[in-house]
C-alpha cells in the first residue's frame, strides 16, 4: 500500500503568495536594471511586439534570457537542496553531495578542453547533462542495493571527488593560460550573455527534474521516521531513491549546463525557508523552489550593481552568501558540545 494523502498545511499560509510576489519583483527588476534602465511601460511595449527596436533587442536578446535562466537555475537548485536534505536527513545536503554538480561541471570542462564546445553552442550543455546522468549511473553502481542514506552520501562523495579530480587534471594539463582561464571562468558560474537557445536547452531538463522531485512529497515525510518507518507506511524506498536521484541529475545537470557551477543555493534556501514552515520535508519543497528563484535572480542583480572593473561571477556571490549559514550551524552546534 502506497502512502497517500495531502501535504500538511503551511504554517504561514501567506508564504507562497509572498514568494510568488517576490519572484515577480526580482524578475521585473532583473529585466529593468542595467546600463540602460528600462521602465515598465517600455518593457510591456517591447514584449507586446511594439516599442523601440533597440529596447526590444536589449530586452528580448539579453535581459529576458538572463532572467529566465536565473529563475530556472535558482528554482532547480533550491528544490534539489530541500529534497536532498529531507531524503538524506542531513541539513548540509545539497546537489553537490551526490556529485551531480561536479559531474555536470566536468562534462562542460571536457567540452571546453577538447574544443567540442566550438562545434555547436548546444554541445557544452549537452555534454554537461550527459555527464550528470553518467555520474548517477556510477552513483547507483557504488551504492548498490543499500537503502541507507549514509551509503548514498559516501557514494556521492566518491563521485564528486572523482569529478573534481578530473577538473583539476584538465586545469593542470591546460594547453595555455587562456584555455585555463576559460575553464575557471565557467567553473565560477555566470548567466551573463546567455541567449534564448540556452533557455530552450535547460527548460526541458528543469521541467522533468521538477516533476520527478515533486511527484511524491509525502514519501519524504515518511522517511523522516527512518527507513523502517517509511517502509511500514508503504513507501517503496528503491523506487523513491531512483526517482529522486534522476530528478536531481536531470534538473541540476540541465541548470548547471547553462549557468556554470553555482554552489550553496541548494544549501542556503531550505534553511531560510524552514522556520516559516512546519519543518516537514514536504512543506519545504514548493517554497524552496520559489525561494531559490528569488535568491539566485537577486544575486545576479547584485552582481550587476556592484561596481567592479570586471563583473563578479555569480558563484562567488552565492559562496559568500553561504558563509553565514555555515557559521550559524557552527555556533548552534557549539552550544551542544
Amino acid at each position: 500500500m502506497e502512502l497517500s494523502g495531502s501535504p500538511p498545511p503551511l504554517r504561514h499560509p501567506a508564504l507562497i503568495p509572498l514568494l510568488v510576489g517576490a519572484v515577480i519583483v526580482v524578475a521585473l527588476a532583473s529585466m529593468s536594471l542595467g546600463p540602460i534602465s528600462l521602465g515598465l511601460g517600455r518593457m510591456v511595449a517591447a514584449l507586446g511586439g511594439t516599442g523601440e527596436p533597440v529596447v526590444r533587442a536589449i530586452l528580448l536578446e539579453l535581459r529576458l534570457p538572463r532572467t529566465l535562466i536565473g529563475l530556472m537555475t535558482g528554482a532547480m537548485l533550491g528544490l534539489s537542496g530541500a529534497v536532498l536534505q529531507g531524503y538524506l536527513r542531513n541539513p548540509l545536503a545539497e546537489p553537490s553531495v551526490l556529485g551531480a554538480s561536479n559531474a555536470s561541471a566536468l562534462g562542460a570542462v571536457i567540452a571546453l578542453y577538447f574544443g567540442i564546445s566550438e562545434w555547436h553552442a548546444a554541445m557544452l550543455p549537452l555534454l554537461a547533462i550527459a555527464s550528470a546522468l553518467g555520474a548517477m549511473v556510477l552513483l547507483f553502481a557504488l551504492a548498490g542495493r543499500s537503502e541507507s542514506p549514509l551509503g548514498l552520501i559516501l557514494a556521492g562523495i566518491a563521485v564528486s571527488t572523482l569529478a573534481g579530480a578530473g577538473i583539476s587534471l584538465a586545469l593542470n594539463l591546460s594547453p595555455n593560460p587562456f584555455a585555463a582561464m576559460e575553464i575557471m571562468s565557467w567553473l565560477l558560474g555566470s548567466i551573463e550573455n546567455r541567449s534564448m537557445e540556452h533557455v530552450w536547452i535547460a527548460l526541458p531538463c528543469v521541467v522533468v527534474g521538477t516533476a520527478l522531485l515533486l511527484a511524491d512529497p509525502l514519501a519524504l515525510d515518511a522517511l523522516s521516521l527512518g527507513e523502517d518507518g517509511a517502509r511500514s507506511l508503504g513507501v517503496n524506498l528503491a523506487r523513491t531513491r531512483l526517482r529522486l536521484m534522476l530528478g536531481v541529475a536531470i534538473g541540476v545537470g540541465g541548470a548547471v549546463a547553462v549557468s556554470g557551477a553555482i554552489g550553496f543555493v541548494g544549501l542556503i534556501v531550505p534553511h531560510l525557508i524552514r522556520p516559516m514552515t512546519d519543518r516537514s520535508p514536504s512543506a519545504l519543497l514548493v517554497p524552496s523552489l520559489l525561494g531559490g528563484a528569488v535568491l539566485l535572480t537577486g544575486a545576479d542583480i547584485l552582481v550587476r550593481l556592484i561596481p567592479t572593473d570586471a563583473e563578479l561571477k555569480l558563484g562567488v556571490v552565492t559562496a559568500f552568501l553561504g558563509v553565514p549559514v555555515f557559521l550559524f550551524h557552527l555556533l548552534r552546534e557549539r552550544r551542544l558540545w
